[in-house]
């Protein structure tokens, strides 16, 4: 029976990963639950699956879930703050950890995960985007073991040889195409952008998710996210990697060989098939999805992205190239601009700008130390801020 500690478990990859475990009782012991400051959601968590441990992002969450649960016969430890989820990515008893906490805050459990060898189920993009060269050093240096979450990078993995050597030419690869829904406004006239409401924004075709990774996907910068995450996991270039329009959100992503074939991955817009597929790899083990009917699907449409309509996806791209700390200023301004859009303070069409504009703005460095990629990102909201201001002025 393997341990699995959740970052993240209010958040839909975590209750995602919850009803997969709930299928397999006698393979999964649920160790630790954490979530930001949800007290009221982990609590009832808590109360169903009785974890060990029981961790809150900040000390009067946790001090709050603590008083509820102490009306219960439980001896569920509650944990605060970063310490406490390093503490449960870290356990002995813990194998697995799925990191799905959104944005940078999961960057630093994240890699204790790494550090202390776990099989990390990887659903926090921000991981590799912000510090991938660190986060992949500890990958390897510790004996860990990362597999991807997100459905399109474990659709690339699954098209993949088994004995991946991490060169994309030594396995007769060309090109890794990342399928996208193209988001809700991927019709809308772009002149009309800039008047588009979060509401509207959050308001994905095909997915359920939370609303920063919905804007994401609105802007596609999830996409930019995702090829510099690729880049990562694959050991590829930004050159070697082309992002598809794909609305129906059924092929989740393809690998290209350089004999002519192309490899797909198919299936249902959910995420319990790759937290299943990661879960249980290389075995399979049913995810509780039902399998997609081609029939009632009919037909698969493709289209080139639009680079006018989606300029995060070239942003995202040369900030790759740039390399260094150039890639944590991006998500850092694109987490700033992104709250403020949701805010209601700054337009759609600001968010693209104000990350431009802090690219342009700040130096990156060489990212070679967990403290200079957090200097990075530190630097880079703030300036962001200082832009939305302006721009909200």
């Amino acid at each position: 029976m393997k341990g699995i500690s959740i970052l993240g478990a209010t958040g839909s990859i975590g209750l995602s990963t919850l009803s997969v475990l709930e299928q397999h009782p006698g393979k999964f012991q649920l160790i630790a639950l954490t979530a930001d400051k949800n007290v009221e959601k982990l609590h009832e968590l808590c109360l169903t699956w009785h974890p060990k441990y029981a961790v809150m992002a900040d000390k009067k969450s946790a001090d709050k879930l603590r008083d509820l649960l102490s009306n219960y016969d439980t001896d569920i430890e509650v944990l605060g703050g970063q310490d406490g989820l390093v503490t449960v990515a870290s356990l002995p008893e813990t194998d697995y950890v799925m990191a799905a906490i959104v944005g940078a805050a999961g960057l630093i459990p994240t890699l204790a995960a790494a550090r202390a060898g776990k099989r990390v189920l990887l659903a926090n993009k921000e991981s590799l985007v912000m510090s991938g060269q660190l986060f992949m050093d500890a990958i390897h240096e510790n004996g860990a073991e990362l597999l991807p979450i997100d459905s399109e990078h474990n659709a690339i993995f699954q098209c993949m040889p088994t004995n991946l050597d991490k060169n994309l030419n030594n396995m007769g690869i060309t090109k890794i195409l990342i399928t996208a829904s193209g988001g809700p406004f991927r019709c809308t006239p772009i002149q009309e952008l800039s008047a588009v409401t979060p509401e509207q924004a959050c308001n994905h075709p095909n997915w359920d998710m939370g609303k920063k990774i919905s804007v994401d996907s609105a802007t596609m910068m999830n996409k930019g996210l995702e090829i510099i995450e690729a880049c990562w996991l694959f050991n590829a270039e930004p050159e070697q990697i082309q992002v598809v329009i794909h609305p129906q959100s059924v092929i989740h992503s393809m690998v290209e060989y350089e004999d002519g074939s192309i490899l797909a991955q198919l299936g249902n817009p959910d995420m319990r098939t790759p937290i299943a597929h990661a879960l249980a790899w290389p075995e399979r083990i049913p995810s509780g999805v039902r399998s997609l009917d081609l029939f009632d699907i009919a037909r698969l449409d493709f289209e080139e992205a639009d680079l006018q309509r989606f300029p995060c996806l070239n942003l995202a791209a040369d900030a790759m190239r740039a390399g260094g700390t150039s890639t944590t200023i991006l998500n850092a301004a694109n987490e700033v601009a992104v709250f403020q859009f949701l805010q209601g303070s700054i337009k759609f069409t600001d968010i693209s700008r104000i990350v431009e504009m802090t690219l342009t703005h700040i130096q990156p460095a060489i990212a070679d130390s967990i403290e200079c990629v957090l200097d990075a990102d530190m630097s880079a909201r703030r300036h962001s801020e200082q832009l939305a201001r302006e721009l909200a002025a």
